[in-house]
């Protein structure tokens, strides 16, 4: 007899960030996430998502045992700003059981119907801003840096529940030995005439950190305005991912396009720490993950290029082609041998067609789904 009980001790939490470990013990290409992160991003109070929207956490049991989880998330900013009553669910794990898929989802949707939402959507962890998709191509590899992964099951468990196609997301690969060296070799030449216009290509100036992310913020929060699912991030959820992204940050892969001192566009690669995370056991730092981790850094052969934007009226001057160019150049001068582009809106043309003129090969493709509740 499976049941839906809802999360509401540490002990139960513990329980729920523990579950994917159980489920994918024996899948190689499975990555734990770090513990103590997603503790954090699931307690109220230690992350800024819950200033201003609501999450409520169930698990799936079939007797004494976990076979499921589930997360209902009512995000008030999103409805905010887009003028509808969504619901999205996420932290989506499951066994391949098509009654333990149904409980979950009836559960979380009745959470948020009584919330006020008239649909629900996902997997999103816990906004656009997060982790979000359902891989449905490119079961072979482990994920990169801050993407998901699951079963190949799980689609079809989707699809049999209801839910439907709201949008793909597309994931391309890029190798030093394919790529096109052609923005590299029009690099020089693209920031001579942009600095004619006054505008600049430069790092990240770590020891300004705080006011550079001030100004990338306004930045992000333009670019993507237009984009589906799009939400603006608070001053604080902004501040609260650049806090950790700074750990692993490097201004050769952070680099922003300036006109007059103003912040015009931006592109953010990091290290792929998956490499590392994939060699620690449960996500858990101590006592030997921390030095996995720590040492392991140099290591890493691996990029991800996770947001790249330019504010409208800049677009198709050549800024982003000198954006990619400098993180190839900078890349292949550190060693990196792969860089991933994700993600990417399926109808995001320019931008997919730029990554594909580079020689950039769509490998991974994600989905998010909807349905009416």
């Amino acid at each position: 007899m499976k049941r839906i009980v809802p999360v509401n001790s540490s002990g139960d939490l513990k329980s729920f960030i523990d579950f994917p470990h159980t489920l994918y013990k024996n899948d190689k290409s499975y990555v734990p996430e770090l513990f103590i992160a997603q503790q954090d991003m699931l307690t109220p109070g230690k992350h800024p998502f819950y200033e201003h929207s609501e999450v409520k956490l169930f698990l799936a049991y079939e007797g004494e045992e976990i076979v499921g989880r589930i997360a209902a998330i009512f995000n008030t900013n999103h409805n905010a700003f887009t003028e509808r009553n969504d619901g999205f669910f996420g932290f989506f794990d499951t066994i391949n059981d098509q009654e333990t898929v149904n409980l979950l989802l009836k559960e979380a949707s009745g959470w948020l119907r009584e919330k006020g939402a008239d649909t629900v959507w996902g997997p999103v962890n816990l906004s656009t801003n997060d982790t979000c998709g359902l891989l449905i191509e490119g079961f072979d590899r482990p994920p990169v840096a801050m993407m998901p992964y699951n079963a190949p099951y799980y689609q079809q468990l989707l699809e049999n529940a209801g839910l439907v196609k709201k949008t793909d997301l597309f994931a391309y690969e890029i190798t030093t030995e394919s790529v096109n060296d052609r923005s590299v070799r029009l690099m020089d030449a693209l920031e001579t005439r942009l600095k004619r216009s006054g505008i600049v290509i430069r790092p990240i100036d770590l020891k300004k950190f705080k006011e550079e992310v001030v100004k990338i913020r306004e930045v992000y929060n333009s670019a993507w305005d237009k984009n589906l699912g799009f939400v603006p991030m608070t001053e604080n959820e902004f501040n609260y991912l650049a806090k950790d992204l700074k750990m692993i940050l490097d201004p050769d892969f952070c680099l922003v396009a300036e006109k007059d001192n103003k912040l015009i566009g931006f592109i953010l690669g990091i290290p792929d720490i998956n490499q590392i995370l994939i060699k620690i056991k449960k996500g858990r730092l101590l006592p030997t993950g921390i030095f996995k981790l720590l040492f392991g850094k140099k290591n890493i052969k691996g990029l991800r290029v996770l947001t790249l934007g330019v504010v409208e009226d800049y677009r198709k001057l050549g800024i982003e082609a000198c954006l990619y160019g400098r993180v190839i150049k900078n890349g292949r001068t550190k060693g990196i041998k792969t860089a991933e582009c994700s993600w990417m809106l399926e109808d995001n043309y320019l931008i997919n067609h730029a990554i594909e003129q580079i020689n950039g090969k769509l490998y991974k493709k994600y989905r998010l789904y909807e349905k009416a509740i």
